[in-house]
């Protein structure tokens, strides 16, 4: 199977490029510098999301937090169509953000200030950190907020640390029968939610698994090569770096079946940063989680928290437009600095 090499952030061009998120330490104290609690609003503002809107026929994501902003709601400007929010990790405590909660609730004023509002919220996972049930209830307390008609989501392995899942599929399990993976159609565009959570494949990688792939090859037997499609996992639906297991070992073959749609987007999130490419006719999107950041892939010796001084934080984080045209498709992806 073929896999792309890893390639650092500056060898990539600008529409494939990596960018960067840090996170401090991970002590259980609460930060005492005033320079510190500043970085971590910063980090609420840089993590809050992803509005998905149609305007003449684009399907465009932008930054919620600039949507909701009165000086930004032109970049917002159309029909919301779906809101994506990732690694939301209800339950983490410690120093790289002990308020999970509070950039969650932070995310969901956001979202409400917006004056015109999506019909969908897309949730990718990680909803929790350990799966325990009060934090399922904190964090569907917490989504119960969005003035948004729909709440779609899957599952993250932090959701499912028990193995089966049970706590989650309680939750969230009825679309997709408790198997994690499901469709749906929304003002012409079909959506189809996937679990890669699951059953990890040699050095981490996820795996959809042979009756997931049968599945899906028979859903998209029905639609015509015209309908737009979001495809929506937890862990990345390509390989962007398979020594930390940040992809899906039989992803390949899912988008295989793709190949012959005009216009297919693949959202997901786990690693806590962006990641954009465009391979043809799909494009492929990581998000920010809402709770912490990760260091970028290779730069240390996992996928663990990364000590800056509170100063150059905010010059770490960003907010991000993405332009996807349906006809043709394609992709730009933009990222701009808190600082």
């Amino acid at each position: 199977m073929h896999r792309e090499p890893y390639r650092r952030p500056s060898d990539i061009p600008a529409d494939q490029r990596l960018y960067p998120f840090y996170e401090d330490d991970m002590s259980s104290t609460l930060p005492t510098d005033p320079a510190r609690r500043r970085a971590l609003k910063c980090l609420a503002f840089g993590g809050a999301g992803t509005l998905f809107v149609l305007a003449g026929g684009v399907l465009a994501p932008v930054d919620i937090a600039s949507a909701a902003d009165q000086k930004h709601r032109a970049a917002a400007a159309g029909t919301p169509l779906f809101l994506q929010i990732s690694d939301t990790h209800i339950g983490f405590n410690k120093e790289a953000n002990p308020d999970v909660a509070g950039t969650l609730a932070q995310t969901v004023d956001y979202v409400n200030a917006m004056p015109v509002k999506p019909a969908l919220t897309l949730h990718t996972g990680d909803i929790t950190h350990l799966s325990k049930p009060q934090q399922f209830d904190d964090a569907s307390q917490l989504l119960s907020r969005l003035k948004i008609t729909e709440l779609h989501t899957v599952p993250g392995e932090h959701d499912v640390t028990d193995g089966t899942g049970m706590e989650y599929f309680n939750r969230f399990g009825r679309p997709s029968a408790n198997k994690g993976y499901y469709s749906f159609d929304h003002q012409g565009v079909h959506f189809i939610a996937l679990n890669n959570v699951m059953n990890f494949k040699p050095e981490g990688l996820g795996a959809l698994g042979d009756d997931q792939l049968a599945w899906l090859k028979a859903d998209l037997a029905k639609r015509s090569s015209s309908t737009p499609i979001v495809v929506f996992a937890h862990m990345p639906l390509w390989t962007i770096y398979q020594p930390w297991g940040w992809g899906t070992g039989d992803a390949d073959e899912a988008m295989s079946y793709l190949k012959r749609f005009g216009s297919v987007t693949v959202l997901n999130g786990h690693i806590h940063q962006i990641v954009s490419k465009v391979e043809g006719n799909i494009t492929f999107h990581t998000a920010r989680s809402t709770a912490y950041p990760q260091p970028t892939a290779g730069n240390g010796p996992g996928p663990m928290p990364l000590t800056v001084p509170a100063a150059e934080l905010p010059k770490m984080l960003g907010v991000t437009d993405v332009k996807i045209a349906l006809t043709p498709p394609g992709a730009t992806l933009t990222d701009t600095t808190l600082a």
